[in-house]
């Protein structure tokens, strides 16, 4: 028989939460996983993964609080947070995805209010010149596999091909804001067709709106299909523009 490869809560968390209901929301394909805790009508999210990503989300965590609906944080070590639930379900949930027009336009609203938290005050950079400096220490270490890492419409590429793209096809100037750095439907919490609280903040960072937008209407794609994908953008505000939405999806495809 297998063993159960799930890693325990912490001890601090457990102790502090005897007798409270627990169950794993989340699981991502490294190994990473969320607990949701429960007593009566309190929740608490308890995520475990890796050390230095778990550090990154901290910190930026802390700096969206100020500007954006986020989770409490509550407490935090060595590879692991915890954080307080926020209203809503997230935008996966079987109600939200059987009313995609609806969805799709408060997670563009949702994206919208996210752009307006002040890049000035941002201390986490993404610009392309930091984006593209991590893709190209990504490839020289051999952790960028395309047959792992890139949707199908890039694995026609090498590892070594996509960077000479994103080298050749960079954009010449960058319309920044604050970009969540994953803004895809389990990331955003909606209640009453509004985002109330916004997950995963670990790529937060000052970037190109194109990130963002490049990313979103991804998923949206995935989850509801193209035919809505036009409407987020119509809702956000913006044209389509097919060049940008390539560079910038390529672009996470190297970097995450």
């Amino acid at each position: 028989m297998q063993e159960d490869a799930t890693p325990s809560l912490p001890p601090s968390v457990a102790a502090r939460h005897r007798g409270w209901s627990r169950a794993v929301a989340w699981r991502n394909e490294a190994g990473g996983v969320t607990y949701r805790l429960t007593w009566g009508d309190a929740v608490r999210f308890c995520k475990l993964d890796d050390p230095r990503a778990l550090a990154d989300e901290v910190a930026r965590t802390r700096w969206a609080a100020a500007h954006l609906p986020v989770a409490e944080l509550l407490d935090h070590g060595t590879g692991w947070m915890l954080t307080r639930g926020l209203p809503g379900v997230d935008a996966t949930a079987p109600e939200l995805l059987a009313r995609p027009e609806d969805t799709v336009r408060a997670l563009a609203s949702g994206l919208r209010r996210f752009h307006r938290a002040p890049v000035a005050d941002c201390p986490f950079d993404f610009r392309l010149s930091a984006a593209l400096a991590r893709v190209r220490r990504r490839v020289a270490e051999g952790r960028v596999v395309p047959a792992r890492d890139f949707h199908p419409e890039f694995r026609y590429l090498t590892a070594a091909t996509a960077l000479a793209e994103l080298e050749r096809d960079r954009p010449e100037t960058e319309d920044l804001v604050v970009c969540h750095g994953d803004y895809c439907f389990p990331n955003a919490l909606l209640q009453a067709d509004e985002v109330t609280g916004f997950v995963d903040l670990g790529e937060l960072g000052v970037a190109d709106r194109w990130w963002d937008l490049a990313v979103a209407t991804w998923s949206v794609v995935w989850n509801v299909g193209a035919a809505h994908e036009r409407l987020f953008l119509e809702t956000y505000g913006v044209a389509p523009n097919p060049a940008r939405t390539r560079f910038y999806r390529l672009l996470y495809a190297m970097t995450s």
